[in-house]
C-alpha cells in the first residue's frame, strides 16, 4: 500500500484570518483614498486568489493593484497573528494526519506570513514544506504550487497516494491539474455547488477530510 501524503490549504481550511484580511483591505482603501462601494462578502468571495487579482476584481485598475497590495501587506504583517485563529478541530486534524501521512502546506498566502502563523499556533513542526505565493510563478488554480510541493518532498503519484485538502475550487482544480486527489471542505469560503464540480469527496472540516483520506484504499 502506498504511503499517503496530505497537502493542506490554509485560509478557510486550517485557519480563519477573515478579520485580518478584511481589516487590511479596508486599511488599504482608506490609505489610497479609494471609494470602495462593495461589502465584506465581496471581499470574502475572492479569498484564495492572489491579492492583485482580488484588488482588480474589486475595481482597482491593474496598473495600480500592486500599490494596494503593498499597503495591504504592510498592515497585515502587523495584525495577522493577533487576528488569526485555528479553525475548530484544525490542530487535531493535523496531528491525526501526521500519524498517517506526510504533510505539506500549499497556499496562496506568502510564506513570510504563513510560517509565523503556523509557528504561533503550534503546528509548524508537522509540515515538511510550505509552498506560498513567492515560491511559484503561477498560483492556484495552476498546478505549479502542488507540483512544487511534490518536488520538494521528493514524491510522485507512482510512489505515494497524494491528496489536497482545500475549501475553494481553486484548490481542487489545482489538484486535478496536478494529477492528485482532493477533498473539499465546507468550513471556509467555497460553496458546495462549486466544490462538487471538482471532487466527489466533500467534508464539513479538515478533521473529517483527514479521516476520509485515512480510510481511502489505494
Amino acid at each position: 500500500m502506498k504511503q499517503k501524503v496530505i497537502l493542506f490549504d490554509l485560509d478557510g481550511t486550517l485557519i480563519d484570518s477573515t478579520e485580518a484580511i478584511l481589516t487590511s483591505f479596508y486599511h488599504s482603501f482608506q490609505v489610497k483614498n479609494y471609494p470602495f462601494k462593495g461589502n465584506d462578502e465581496d471581499i470574502k468571495s475572492l479569498i484564495g486568489y492572489p491579492l492583485d487579482v482580488m484588488y482588480e476584481s474589486l475595481g482597482i485598475p491593474k496598473a495600480e493593484a500592486m500599490s494596494f497590495v503593498d499597503e495591504y501587506k504592510s498592515h497585515y504583517r502587523e495584525i495577522s497573528i493577533g487576528m488569526t485563529i485555528l479553525l475548530d478541530n484544525a490542530k487535531e486534524s493535523v496531528e491525526l494526519a501526521s500519524k498517517n501521512a506526510r504533510l505539506g502546506v500549499v497556499t496562496t498566502k506568502t510564506t513570510r506570513y504563513s510560517i509565523p502563523l503556523l509557528e504561533s499556533m503550534g503546528i509548524m513542526q508537522y509540515f515538511e514544506c510550505i509552498i506560498g505565493r513567492q515560491e511559484v510563478e503561477n498560483p492556484k488554480p495552476h498546478p505549479e504550487p502542488i507540483l512544487k510541493a511534490m518536488e520538494m518532498m521528493k514524491i510522485t503519484q507512482d510512489n505515494f497516494d497524494i491528496y489536497m485538502i482545500g475549501d475553494t475550487k481553486l484548490d481542487l482544480i489545482a489538484a486535478k491539474k496536478a494529477g492528485i486527489k482532493s477533498v473539499g471542505v465546507l468550513c471556509g469560503y467555497g460553496k458546495i455547488e462549486d466544490l462538487s464540480q471538482y471532487t466527489e469527496l466533500i467534508e464539513p472540516n479538515a478533521l473529517q477530510a483527514v479521516k476520509t483520506i485515512i480510510n481511502q484504499k489505494n
